[in-house]
């Protein structure tokens, strides 16, 4: 059918509509940072501070005679590790116009506040990806920023590489005779890729309690949580169905027991995809030497600017209660 000549209709009443604009913005970028989220919070008050870490001897079977004299007789122990990492700065700067402040909005009453809240947010994840990250620590420099050690560069004694040219994170200690004191400081060289196995969570999980610790938590990017959904395990699990409901298909586990200790299956959209850590967060914090403020700006003209600021570093209190399975396809 044809319009009747001279029907006005709403392509013609372009001047005269009002715009249907929502008064809400959405976003669904996620901020949740589960490594900041489990880990400790204590204080720094060097850039670069430290820690010391200890073990006992290694068990033996000694018995010795009666009436034996211990004059001149000494146990060997081995000395207490010291280490430390540095602290990093992360920074957001926000700036908008007085007009843009004083105008009519969608969805926010203030631009400011609500991009201060964006950059919050954002920094949050930029931090979540260091901690979870492989970034070895840097000293820094007038010309090179510092940088703190992720957990992965943290883990050595437990590390699980790749076959091939697999190397592990190396400690600035090592050249001074103790491998384990000092910071990361050499990256890891990688092997070659493999998938991730239940036969490698179980080692992983072996190695934390071997050495003392008790794996509690692991972390894994989607990818890894995926293949870990599909353990052979997950198979054998059953859920009654009550009469008038509809059944449910089970197709992914958020826990898993081993031999050694339940572990909690967190995954971690900003860690890397190739690695699976295994530990307990009691012995990982943050350490802030500057917690989280936000700072007026110095006012150059007709605006409003503020910087978010925080400086701080990451505290792997003992690395052999962490395992790291790397070189994940």
């Amino acid at each position: 059918m044809a319009l009747t000549t001279n029907t006005v209709t709403r392509y013609d009443a372009t001047r005269v509509v009002r715009e249907d604009l929502a008064n809400v913005i959405y976003n669904i970028a996620p901020v949740d940072v589960p490594g900041m989220s489990n880990f400790g919070r204590d204080t720094a008050k060097q850039t670069m501070f430290e820690w010391s870490t200890d073990t006992l001897a290694t068990p033996t079977n000694t018995p010795v005679i009666e009436g034996d004299d211990v004059h001149g007789i000494t146990d060997l122990r081995a000395n207490t590790q010291r280490v430390n990492n540095y602290t990093q700065i992360n920074r957001k700067i926000v700036e908008v116009s007085g007009t843009v402040e004083a105008v009519d909005k969608a969805g926010m009453k203030s631009v400011l506040a609500y991009n201060l809240a964006k950059a919050a947010s954002e920094m949050k994840r930029d931090m979540e990806t260091a901690t979870m990250g492989l970034q070895i620590g840097n000293v820094g420099s007038n010309a090179v920023a510092r940088a703190t050690a992720g957990l992965g560069a943290w883990i050595i004694t437990n590390w699980m590489g790749g076959a091939g040219a697999g190397v592990a994170p190396v400690m600035s200690g090592n050249a001074g005779g103790n491998p384990l004191d000092g910071y990361p400081s050499v990256a890891a060289v990688a092997g070659t890729p493999r998938a991730f196995t239940e036969a490698l969570l179980k080692t992983s999980m072996q190695k934390v309690w071997t050495e003392g610790g008790e794996p509690k938590v692991a972390f894994m990017n989607a990818t890894q949580k995926i293949a870990f959904s599909a353990f052979a395990g997950i198979a054998t699990r059953f859920r009654d169905v009550p009469a008038g409901k509809q059944a449910q298909i089970v197709g992914a586990a958020d826990m898993y027991v081993g031999d050694f200790g339940t572990l909690s299956v967190v995954p971690d959209r900003f860690m890397p995809t190739s690695v699976v850590y295994v530990g307990d967060p009691e012995y990982a914090s943050l350490s802030y030497l500057r917690n989280f403020k936000t700072e007026v700006l110095a006012k150059t003209g007709d605006n409003e600017k503020r910087m978010i600021l925080a400086e701080w570093g990451l505290r792997v209190r003992a690395q052999r209660s962490w395992s790291s399975i790397m070189d994940l396809t």
